[in-house]
């Protein structure tokens, strides 16, 4: 319990040194935009591949289990919508994000710390907390929204595909379903919700390989626990929102 404590708050005054005033903004600039490189093109490829079947399981998972002549064919559709915009695109990709880009971000800068590269940083006067963490968080916070609705898109287009195919459906009723009843404010609460995520898929990974200590063994431990404390958080975060914009 108490390392527990001892940890939230040390990571708490990591975020202190983390944001304060840049030196440099044209060159915090320029890091932001190279971590947005980073963090965002090379989790496309895996994202859409999740996104698009996971659309369309989901697809089939409602058409099989709707047995009631009184449930409309768009339904389908409707639910599918629903159901990734609101929980499968922010929280699950969210979460895969927690393991990859987490796991990138521990490795980053707890090579630098054992190679005393932060070492010599802090030698010459610059706050290396704050040079190599809050580009990547601001970085986060600005290309993790746009994967998610990249997420959302390829999901129901997943579910779109499945349902020109099969029986159970056709291409115009789950099209009537996307749009049934949509408001702007599902998408509004999802990126409200991603933009928590981002920030957690960042600096809980920077906060684990800024303080770790020993060799390339203790980087593979904090990778893990970062992403076991990083999952935790999302949950936890993604319920306290989920309390507070949907109730």
């Amino acid at each position: 319990m108490l390392t527990a404590l001892h940890q939230i708050g040390q990571y708490f005054l990591l975020l202190n040194r983390v944001f304060k005033k840049p030196e440099n903004l044209s060159l915090y600039w320029r890091q932001t935009l190279t971590e947005m490189v980073s963090l965002g093109l090379g989790s496309l490829g895996l994202i859409a591949i999740i996104s698009f079947f996971m659309g369309a399981v989901v697809t089939l998972q409602t058409a099989s289990n709707i047995d009631s002549p009184l449930i409309p064919d768009y339904a389908i559709g409707f639910a599918t919508r629903q159901s990734f915009i609101l929980e499968l695109a922010p929280t699950m990709m969210c979460l895969i994000l927690a393991g990859k880009i987490g796991s990138n971000i521990v490795s980053e800068i707890g090579t630098m710390r054992i190679t005393e590269q932060i070492d010599a940083y802090e030698i010459m006067g610059v706050n290396s907390a704050s040079y190599l963490i809050l580009p990547k968080i601001v970085a986060a916070l600005m290309i993790v929204p746009l994967i998610i609705i990249y997420s959302m898109f390829l999901g129901v287009l997943g579910g779109a595909v499945v349902s020109s195919y099969s029986d159970f459906s056709t291409m115009d009723k789950y099209l009537i379903g996307i749009r049934w009843k949509f408001t702007l404010f599902s998408i509004i609460y999802a990126l409200i919700k991603t933009l928590f995520f981002a920030f957690i898929i960042t600096s809980v990974p920077s906060f684990f390989g800024y303080y770790v200590r020993g060799g390339s063994l203790e980087i593979g431990k904090a990778a893990t626990k970062s992403v076991v404390y990083s999952s935790i958080a999302i949950l936890i975060i993604n319920y306290i929102l989920t309390e507070l914009l949907l109730m």
